[in-house]
């Protein structure tokens, strides 16, 4: 009531616009509505219209509330929808009809009417009223219980009426004394923009309010049981409801309490309420402490890598210096032993031999020590590479050149199998380097009379292997991985008549790693076989084809 009194101040002088938001506050709240000057004299108001597009003009039906029922009024209309109406004009201009007969059965109007056919561009008419079977109907009712409520003010409660003419809300009740319905009645005071008081009344029933608390009572006492029943089963599965997050969550809590972080069907609630939000937080920490939990062990693993990293490196630190002192101390004992044969004057014809054994034995100390100075750079990563094509096959072919006084003292034979050329990328002064010791370590340890071969191949389009064999014995396969560590050697007396310093194939691993190659040994049939792999290099005509 108080928000139709604001849009009714709204609407002025406007009497088409007020009327419109009667009928829709009668039809939005069920209730009907009228309104009453400052005498206490209804307005003539008809709320309820239809708009019709004809032909060549709009005409607006007017129902009037005297004269019109709720059966005269088509339930289906719409927006739209064409519409014939039969009914009298109220105009010059024929705009306004009184309308008299929606949708006629008749083939021809009355005598006296005029029949028009439009579509419908807008309409406002009665909806689910229930004051009576006609909402027209119920003027008649709210006149009566205004016309009561008034005579009861003139008979002694002139404090209602003074109290709705100084702007308060009268709210009562009113019983149809011909139904015995009781409604609900209110006053209300509006304001109008010419200063003016009017009055407005809502009127509605309140007999389905009384018809439902009557069947309530009267089937109280059958419905008491159900009621109860119900209630029962609503707390029960409410209750399980309630306890099944519980239980769930008590769950996952257990899980995580075994350090078990892994995720389970159905762990997180998706639901909007406290509990989902304690399960997506659980499994947040449960994310959180697995992540947590796998980077401790991962950082546990290295801390225990790096640990026996340092233990080998100590063993091979105490083995280093042992191997050390053993490489030294025998020709450092021969050169002492000839200088002091020197020294006491040794027969004449001896002093060369011994000058020439002490030079060898120096040597021999300084290739280790070299050795070692280049094994030291290799292991602290300060030797860079210089890379370029180059041919691998010339290279093989120079060394093995140099090999051939010690090939013809042991009686050895050379194989080759390859290809004429094979380019590939390597710093050739290295790859020389690694091709020296494998051809060295070969020819060392072939038998005599025995052969040496030496293989290149593509193992596919952009990796050569070069593979050096000799035929001799094989190497143990407990010693096959510790080979390439500096001072290991296959025989264990370290007899010094083989040669080498033992670091020759810790250099060899290094290049390789630094060319990025794969590499390895293995024992055949014949003995025992190095090989690696380097990359190789694209032609010119390649790059040709390629830029094409």
């Amino acid at each position: 009531m108080h928000s139709f009194a604001s849009e009714y101040a709204q609407q002025g002088d406007n009497l088409v616009s007020a009327a419109r938001i009667l009928g829709q506050f009668s039809n939005e709240n069920h209730a009907a509505l009228a309104i009453y000057n400052s005498e206490l004299q209804r307005r003539s108001m008809d709320p309820y219209y239809i708009t019709l597009q004809t032909k060549n003009r709009q005409v607006s039906l007017l129902f009037s509330s005297l004269g019109t029922s709720i059966g005269d009024v088509p339930p289906d209309l719409q927006v739209g929808a064409t519409l014939t109406v039969d009914g009298l004009y109220m105009d010059q201009d024929d705009t306004i009809m009184q309308p008299t007969q929606l949708q006629p059965q008749t083939p021809e109007p009355e005598q006296g009417f005029t029949r028009i056919q439009g579509r419908i561009i807008d309409l406002l008419v009665p909806k689910g009223q229930e004051l009576s079977m006609s909402p027209f109907y119920t003027n008649t009712l709210v006149d009566q219980a205004f016309n009561d409520w008034r005579n009861n003010v003139n008979t002694g409660k002139q404090s209602a009426l003074h109290a709705l003419q100084a702007g308060e809300t009268i709210q009562t009740e009113w019983v149809d004394n011909w139904s015995g319905v009781t409604y609900a009645m209110i006053l209300m005071p509006l304001h109008t923009s010419d200063g003016d008081m009017n009055y407005a009344l809502a009127l509605s029933s309140l007999q389905p309010v009384g018809e439902a608390a009557s069947l309530l009572q009267r089937y109280y006492i059958y419905l008491a049981p159900v009621i109860v029943i119900i209630l029962l089963l609503l707390s029960f599965v409410y209750s399980r409801l309630l306890s099944r997050p519980l239980l769930q969550l008590s769950r996952t809590s257990a899980r995580m309490a075994t350090l078990d972080f892994q995720p389970v069907d159905q762990q997180v609630l998706h639901a909007s309420d406290e509990f989902g939000e304690v399960s997506r937080n659980l499994d947040t920490l449960r994310h959180n402490l697995d992540a947590a939990l796998r980077q401790l062990s991962e950082s546990n693993a290295a801390l225990q890598h790096e640990m026996a990293e340092k233990t080998r490196a100590e063993e091979l630190r105490k083995e280093l210096i042992a191997n050390i002192s053993h490489e030294l101390k025998t020709p450092l004992g021969i050169v002492k032993g000839f200088a002091e044969g020197l020294q006491d004057d040794v027969a004449a014809d001896k002093r060369e031999r011994y000058v020439q054994l002490i030079v060898t034995e120096t040597d021999r100390m300084n290739a280790l020590i070299m050795d070692m100075l280049q094994l030291s750079r290799f292991e602290v990563k300060a030797v860079k590479l210089k890379e370029q094509p180059i041919d691998i096959v010339r290279h093989i072919r120079a060394l093995l050149h140099s090999f051939t006084p010690k090939v013809d003292d042991r009686n050895l034979h050379i194989h080759t199998n390859g290809e004429a050329v094979l380019e590939v990328i390597a710093d050739p002064r290295r790859i020389d380097q690694v091709l020296l010791n494998l051809l060295s370590n070969a020819v060392r340890h072939a038998r005599e009379g025995e052969g040496i071969t030496v293989s290149w191949r593509m193992i596919d389009e952009n990796e050569a292997e070069i593979t050096i064999e000799n035929e001799g014995e094989p190497i143990p396969a407990q010693d096959l991985e510790r080979i390439w560590d500096q001072f290991y050697r296959a025989e264990r007396s370290r007899d010094r008549k083989t040669g080498g310093t033992g670091l020759g194939l810790a250099i060899v691993k290094h290049i390789l790693e630094l060319h990025h190659s794969r590499y390895g040994v293995n024992n055949t049939d014949r003995g025992v076989a190095f090989h690696f792999t380097l990359k190789r290099a694209i032609t010119d005509e390649e790059m040709r084809n390629d830029d094409e």
